[in-house]
This record gives C-alpha cells, sequence and structure tokens, in this order.
C-alpha cells in the first residue's frame, strides 16, 4: 500500500479499532502508552528532543513529555494532530507522512520514534518513510522503530496487516541511509544511531 492510502484509511478508521488496548477500555488505552512512555525513557538520553512519528492521539506522545522530554508530535493525519491539540495543547505537531520529517521540523532532532507505523507499509513505502526519519536526526541521534525481522519475511496486504523484513534487507537499507543497528538488552523494538550514510 502507498503512504497516501495508510493515511486515507487511518483517518477513516474507528477511534475504537486503532489499538487493541482500547477494546478493552479507555483507561487500558492511556495506560499502555505510559508504559511504553516509560520503557522509552530507560533507551532516550534525558530530557532530549525527540519526535513521535505517527503520535495518533498522543498516547505515547503525552506521558513521554510528561517524564520531561521535548516531544513534537507528528502524523500524516490532521484528524489525529487535532486529537492530540485538544488534548495536549501546548506540544507541538508536524503533519507529515516521514518522507518530509527534517523539512517541517526546520532543524535535526535528537531522537524519533515511530511504534506502530512501519509495520503497515509495504517495502518501498516503509523504505521512503525510513529515509526521511533518519533525516531528520542529528548524526548519532536515535531511532526506535517497529521495524520486525523475520525468517520468513512478507510484505503486508492492507493498511492494518503487518510486513516484517529479512535481516539483510534491513541492513542493506541502514547502509544506504545511515543506521548502525544497537542490541540493548529489554527493548521490544529494534534501535538505531544515525550515522553517516554509505
Amino acid at each position: 500500500m502507498s503512504i497516501d492510502s495508510v493515511i486515507d484509511a487511518w483517518n477513516q478508521a474507528d477511534p475504537a479499532a486503532i489499538h487493541p488496548t482500547r477494546g478493552i477500555s479507555e483507561d487500558a488505552y492511556r495506560a499502555s502508552g505510559e508504559n511504553q512512555a516509560a520503557l522509552l525513557s530507560t533507551i532516550l538520553p534525558a530530557g532530549c528532543k525527540v519526535v513521535d512519528f505517527g503520535c495518533g492521539d498522543g498516547r505515547v506522545a503525552i506521558p513521554l513529555a510528561g517524564l520531561g522530554y521535548e516531544v513534537t508530535a507528528a502524523d500524516g493525519s490532521q484528524a489525529m494532530l487535532d486529537r492530540i491539540a485538544e488534548a495536549a495543547p501546548d506540544m507541538p505537531t508536524v503533519l507529515t507522512d516521514g518522507t518530509d520529517l527534517a523539512d517541517q521540523l526546520g532543524r535535526k532532532t535528537d531522537a524519533v520514534f515511530s511504534l506502530a507505523v512501519l509495520i503497515h507499509h509495504s517495502y518501498e513505502s516503509a523504505a521512503q518513510i525510513l529515509e526521511g526519519l533518519r533525516a531528520a536526526v542529528r548524526v548519532n541521534g536515535l531511532l526506535v522503530l517497529d521495524w520486525p525481522v523475520s525468517d520468513a519475511p512478507a510484505e503486508g496486504g492492507g493498511w492494518i496487516s503487518v510486513t516484517t523484513w529479512s535481516l539483510a534487507q534491513q541492513d542493506e537499507l541502514c547502509q544506504r541511509i545511515g543506521l548502525k543497528r544497537l542490541d540493548p538488552a529489554g527493548s521490544p523494538w529494534p534501535i538505531f544511531r544515525a550515522v553517516k550514510a554509505g
């Protein structure tokens, strides 16, 4: 699926369907975001400037800001940015599909995290987004990404299905765009350091 088709599907999705815990309760949904923010705080340098790409309605961005991070919420969906603006009116927001994140920010950031975004894109779309996210992060900055590896990689067939990559596919793209894989203990997400490309 193209980047635009994923954004269009997301805009039309029932808010109750955008995360599994929301089907349990709104409290469970919010608690899952608080838990992920707490885990991110063990990965990201204290108080750094960080972009939540695919921020949705702020489930993770808002509690992470509450932990002392300078968070910018970025999403391709204006509807999602409107929701986060209601809940956290002082949080900066950026409308972007990820490919132009650096231009939209107007500066490099210390870190980007993107949870439950890349998994829903085709190989081509995910590569375009990854290149844009990498361009927005300063050298030695961090990217925390939902970019799963599989022994049987497969491209998802719809906006809510999951695309997995082979380690070789990831390594080739990392080399090309300037990402170095890190292997921290205890992280449920792959973590990368921004390095010079090539």
